[in-house]
């Protein structure tokens, strides 16, 4: 999507110049100035004496002071932009006669609009947005200075009718009424403001209505933005009138019915946003908008063909038709649109060959054409302006092979191709792009073997369905950063290599339908995360390996038609498998007793050597004899364990006094290389840390090293120590993340940020010594991997009160970060694993490694490498590396869903993760009951559950801009139950989520698997 405009543009350079030169130079009396410095005095004193007023003092003159701006030495100008101030206004404030702007936005005024600024009769500019008014606007808000040209009231609570006064204002330029709570209707006295160059309304639940006609009066627009504002019926066709008009953003609506032929011949029209309506017919022409730069009609109900009038449009650098009913081929001339950056068409019935010159004389930076009938090949220049980030066109009829051009073409992040009639080989270029992400190639005729080598940040390669040959390659091991791998149905053959169990970050394995041989690997390396394992329909024999009980995250398993022989593993038994599937092998024995039940009556068909001790159809029961031995087998085993259990005790005992003695020697000689660095009080020493590191504290690893918990005392205290690193060569990304994490918490002081006590370090090893949390993760807590049952321990500990607790706690250690911080902090790794509970559940945040400082409060930050963990990254964050605070709200909403549904945030189902799921469920309309985790399925508190629910949705919405801020997030969970000896104060009214979420939900009402959404930043989302 591009990006909408801000809400807060700086004030228009002709607004200040007109301001300096309004009133002439004036000689003010010593007695006046006294009066003004009193008057202001008295002010910063009925507000509590804010410390960001410090300067405000009788030692120096008003004009001198920095929130204000004097004329001839009057004081014409107060800027008290985001100084917390919760008091309400003063009506000493318009004893200041001269005052002309004043700008009191991201504060916490509370209280209904503040009639006290009728008698400010000098105002023209009014900014009291981001605070927390209430209330209706006041029906005689006209009182308001009949010179105002500028009035700013968003992201407030104001609520129902948005008062015909208001076009009683004449002199107003700007009139913005944004992100409130207007729940009634508009005027169409607005269109009365014949000097209005700036409406803005959106994100407003007002009343059904259409768009005033008199609205095509305002000749002087040049900006209008109403969307999420519940318009119905059709767009005025005396919208003509808005001569002057620039920018155009009506979408998020229910418009309905044609586009009118008058609004593509406005003369200084550069942006039209009309997605997401119920617009109808075909796009009028001719289109004599030369001046065009962004269309996007995407989502309506459009139809017809695209007009050849788009290949006059020059400036032309966004066209999104994605989401109608277009037909016809693409315009030819559409590909040499020469400033054409993004292209989407997806989800239409277009048909016909693609432009050969799309992308030739243009940089091109998103192709997306799915879900059509194109035939034909791709064209071949897509990246010729090496800017090119995502190629979507799968599910189509497209042919031939893929152009070798693709493999110069670095920026790509996205290669989806799956679903058509390709052949050939891969380019071997295409495996190892910089920054590509996902290969998504299945269900067509490529050929060719697995590369040795993949792109270093590619986490998903989908190759099912194809003609691939040759074996896995034994390189398999370096594909690191995979998360999922498929690759059915193939003509892979030769044996699984031991490599492949090296993936530390891989989730799903799909290997169905080769003709893999041999043993599979009796060590499972790093499937920490593995959910899905597949090798079904191939020749792989031996035992099954009981190892592949252990894998913690397991839930479907399916190593069915193969030749495995000899018994099924107990081991397997401690899994909490979703499906299994062992059909079809040459296993024998009894069935482990986990799985002898009729709940898995289709895992074990044609194993004639299988039986068991239930009835199961088409298994044989058990005889006598065979029972004797399975349970012999057990008691054999626990004579050879105890056996080794003492010999290796004797053993232990004998070395344990030398072992004792060279460590304490060792420890003593190495101390003195170690460097202490500490940021908090303790009563510890470094040779009380460095002598706890050993195996038997290990409780845990993190992505950049071992965590260690540390016994400081004989009373029962620890500490938890981060080792970095251990000995061998520095990395350089581990020295950013040890810098980033020392320079972050060794400032912070928060009751929900976890305390970094120290740092130790000496040449080769870094340590971080935080407060030990006695109730480690909350990660841990939520996802029981082990217990098929309900544990009642756990249900009394992690109850509801206590989730939402843990909620509250959470989003403050974020806000502060986000919105306290000096600079501000976005964690970039948010998850439940890195949310820490004390002995009392009370959450803090951890694990900054990952955390960037931004150091300008209005610009993105560029990070050059993508981080996080799957499930909670933002969509807009895989596939951009602008980062921003609203990042971690994504991660932050996932955490929330993960609270009030106990699943794990890559457990949606087979294709989805927990945010998609949770939206396909609130988009079908099934109760939040139904989700809710098995710990508190009780109806007790629902509504409270429900809205819980609703804000994770919120907070994940695709699109950033729909997304609330982590204060907005804190405001709304206070709102649901506040949590006692909060260090966040709740100032002011009640914030609602119902807007948000309302405007989300129309962001995100046709989101499926295969269909795009684009962000802010025109980038796209998968």
């Amino acid at each position: 999507m591009p990006k909408l405009p801000s809400p807060f543009p700086p004030l228009p350079a002709p607004f200040f110049y007109f301001l300096l030169t309004l009133m002439p130079f004036l000689v003010i009396s010593q007695p006046l100035a006294d009066q003004t410095q009193t008057i202001l005095l008295t002010i910063k004193q009925q507000w509590g004496n804010p410390p960001q007023l410090s300067s405000w003092s009788t030692s120096s003159p008003p004009c001198s002071w920095p929130e204000i701006t004097c004329t001839g030495g009057a004081v014409t100008g107060l800027n008290l932009k985001n100084y917390d101030i919760t008091e309400p206004i003063p009506p000493s404030l318009c004893d200041l006669k001269n005052l002309t702007v004043l700008d009191l936005s991201y504060n916490y005024f509370p209280g209904n609009f503040p009639t006290v600024l009728y008698n400010c009769s000098s105002l023209r500019y009014l900014d009291l947005s981001q605070n927390n008014f209430v209330g209706p606007i006041p029906s005689d808000v006209n009182r308001l200075s009949s010179s105002l040209r500028y009035i700013d009231v968003g992201a407030n609570n104001f609520s129902g009718d948005i008062p015909p006064a208001i076009g009683g204002l004449p002199e107003l330029r700007f009139l913005k009424l944004y992100q409130n709570l207007f729940n009634g209707s508009f005027p169409a006295e607005i269109g009365n403001l014949s000097n209005l160059e700036h409406l803005s309304m959106p994100y407003n639940p007002l009343t059904p209505a259409k768009i005033p006609p008199e609205f095509g009066n305002l000749k002087k627009l040049t900006y209008l933005w109403i969307t999420f504002a519940n318009l119905i019926g059709e767009i005025p066709a005396n919208f003509s009138g808005l001569s002057s008009l620039e920018h155009l953003d009506l979408s998020c609506n229910d418009l309905e019915g044609p586009i009118p032929k008058a609004l593509f011949q406005l003369k200084n029209l550069s942006v039209v946003y009309l997605y997401k309506n119920r617009l109808s017919g075909g796009i009028p022409t001719p289109i004599e908008s030369l001046n065009l730069i962004e269309i996007d009609l995407s989502n309506n109900n459009l139809s017809g063909s695209i007009s050849e009038d788009f290949g006059k449009l020059q400036q032309l650098q966004l066209l999104n038709l994605y989401f109608n009913q277009f037909t016809g081929e693409i315009p030819a001339s559409i590909g040499l649109l020469p400033a054409l950056k993004n292209f989407r068409v997806f989800s239409n019935q277009l048909n016909g060959t693609l432009p050969p010159e799309m992308g030739l004389h243009s940089n091109l930076e998103a192709f997306e054409v799915c879900d059509n009938l194109f035939t034909g090949a791709l064209p071949e220049n897509l990246c010729f302006g090496r800017r090119l980030k995502g190629l979507v066109a799968f599910s189509n009829n497209l042919a031939g092979e893929v152009p070798k051009s693709l493999t110069n073409c670095v920026t790509l992040r996205t290669i989806q191709l799956y679903d058509n009639n390709f052949s050939g080989e891969i380019p071997a270029g295409i495996y190892t792009l910089f920054n590509l992400s996902s290969l998504m190639m299945s269900n067509n005729s490529f050929t060719g073997n697995l590369p040795s080598e993949l792109a270093w940040n590619l986490s998903r390669l989908e190759i099912s369905d194809n003609k691939f040959s040759g074996q896995i390659p034994s390189a398999v091991s370096s594909w690191v950063r995979l998360v999922v791998f498929m690759a059915s149905n193939n003509q892979l053959s030769g044996e699984i290599p031991a490599g492949l169990t090296n993936l530390p970050q891989l989730i799903t394995l799909n290997l169905a339908g080769n003709s893999l041989t041999g043993d599979f690997p009796t060590t499972i390396l790093s499937w920490e995360n593995l959910n899905t394992l597949n090798l079904s329909r191939n020749r792989l024999s031996g035992p099954i390996p009981a190892v592949i009980g252990t894998l913690p995250d397991l839930l479907n398993l399916d190593l069915s038609e193969n030749r495995f022989a000899g018994q099924i593993p107990a081991e397997l038994g401690r899994l909490r498998l979703t499906t299994l599937n062992l059909s079809s092998n040459q296993l024998s024995g009894q069935i482990p007793r986990p799985f002898d039940n009729l709940a898995y009556d289709t895992s074990f068909l044609n194993n004639p050597n299988l039986c068991a001790t239930t009835p199961i159809p088409n298994v044989r029961f058990c005889s006598s004899k065979t029972r004797k031995l399975n349970d012999l087998s057990p008691k054999i085993f626990v004579l050879i364990l105890v056996f080794a259990v003492l010999l290796f005790f004797f053993t232990a005992l004998l070395t344990f006094f030398m072992v004792r003695d060279y460590r304490r020697k060792k420890l003593k000689r190495n101390l003195a290389a170690w460097k202490l660095t500490s940021f908090q009080r303790f009563n510890f020493t470094k040779a009380n840390i460095l002598a706890g590191l050993t195996e038997n504290n290990l409780i845990g690893s993190g992505g950049s090293g071992k965590i260690y918990r540390v016994a400081v005392n004989n009373f029962g205290d620890y500490v938890a120590v981060k080792k970095i690193w251990t000995k061998g060569k520095l990395d350089n990304n581990l020295e950013k993340e040890f810098s980033a994490e020392v320079d972050i918490l060794g400032t912070i002081r928060h009751c929900n940020i976890v305390k970094l006590l120290c740092c130790i370090s000496s040449e080769d090893s870094k340590l971080l010594v935080y407060e030990y949390m006695e109730n480690q993760s909350l990660d841990k807590w939520l996802h029981v991997k082990k217990k098929r049952e309900i544990d009642p321990a756990r249900r009394v500990a992690l109850d509801w009160p206590k989730r939402l607790e843990i909620a509250i706690g959470a989003a403050q250690g974020l806000c502060y970060m986000h919105h306290d911080c000096t600079p501000r902090i976005v964690h970039r790794d948010v998850k439940s694993s890195n949310i820490l509970l004390d002995s009392k559940f009370k959450a803090r945040m951890a694990d900054f490694g990952l955390a960037k400082i931004l150091a300008k409060r209005d610009e993105l930050n560029t990070m050059s490498v993508v981080a996080g963990s799957f499930g909670y990254m933002a969509p807009e964050y895989a596939y951009t590396t602008k980062v921003n605070e609203k990042i971690d709200v994504y991660s932050f909403g996932v955490v929330l869903l993960e609270l009030v549904t106990g699943r794990e945030a890559n457990d949606g189902d087979e294709h989805t993760s927990l945010a998609e799921w949770a939206w396909r469920r609130h988009r079908e309309g099934n109760p939040v009951i139904d989700a809710l985790d098995e710990y508190i399925k009780e109806p007790l508190n629902l509504e409270e559950k429900t809205r819980v629910f609703n804000i994770g949705l919120t907070c994940t919405s695709t699109i950033p801009s729909s997304r609330p801020s982590m204060k907005e997030v804190l405001q709304m969970l206070h709102r649901i139950g506040p949590v006692e000896g909060s260090e966040v104060k709740k100032v002011g009214t009640e914030y609602d989520a119902a807007p948000l979420l309302a405007s989300a939900n129309k962001y995100l009402s046709s989101y499926t698997r295969s269909k795009k959404v684009a962000d802010d930043d025109g980038d796209y989302v998968v």
